[in-house]
């Protein structure tokens, strides 16, 4: 089981937070600029929710609401499950595995810190493979 600590993981990550009161439109917008998956919705700098792409084909989309007017509060998720930054990324891993879910924000006092996503869990392993494949190449071009 992985054991990076969430700490580490989401120390040198932007926090990206909206609250209640945005429109679903302004959340796929900002989704859409930084390419993430999901946003967390704070009140007072406290965490109340998070908006996920799922959230938005399944409670907007398909639920025929207006984006344009619709509030992150009508269609986010309440009280998600967080963790603690001091847990490692396993835990978390098995966090979405048994709840079904792919983002699990990390709080530390209420206050949201980072996220945690199931990309995460392919950090070093994507780059173990970038390595292996540019080694390859490189041996292709001494091998001619």
């Amino acid at each position: 089981m992985p054991q990076r600590s969430i700490r580490m993981i989401v120390a040198d990550q932007e926090l990206f937070t909206l609250p209640g009161k945005s429109t679903v439109c302004e959340a796929a917008r900002l989704m859409k600029k930084h390419n993430i998956g999901a946003v967390m919705i704070v009140d007072a700098r406290r965490l109340i929710g998070i908006f996920t792409e799922r959230d938005a084909v399944f409670r907007v989309l398909a639920t025929k609401h207006d984006p344009r007017t619709t509030k992150l509060t009508e269609v986010m998720t309440h009280n998600p499950k967080t963790i603690h930054p001091d847990k490692v990324l396993g835990h978390a891993l098995l966090m979405m595995y048994e709840g079904g879910f792919r983002h699990v924000p990390v709080v530390e006092d209420g206050r949201p810190l980072g996220m945690i996503s199931a990309r995460d869990a392919l950090g070093p392993e994507l780059q173990a493979f970038q390595s292996a494949l540019d080694d390859r190449e490189h041996l292709r071009e001494i091998l001619g």
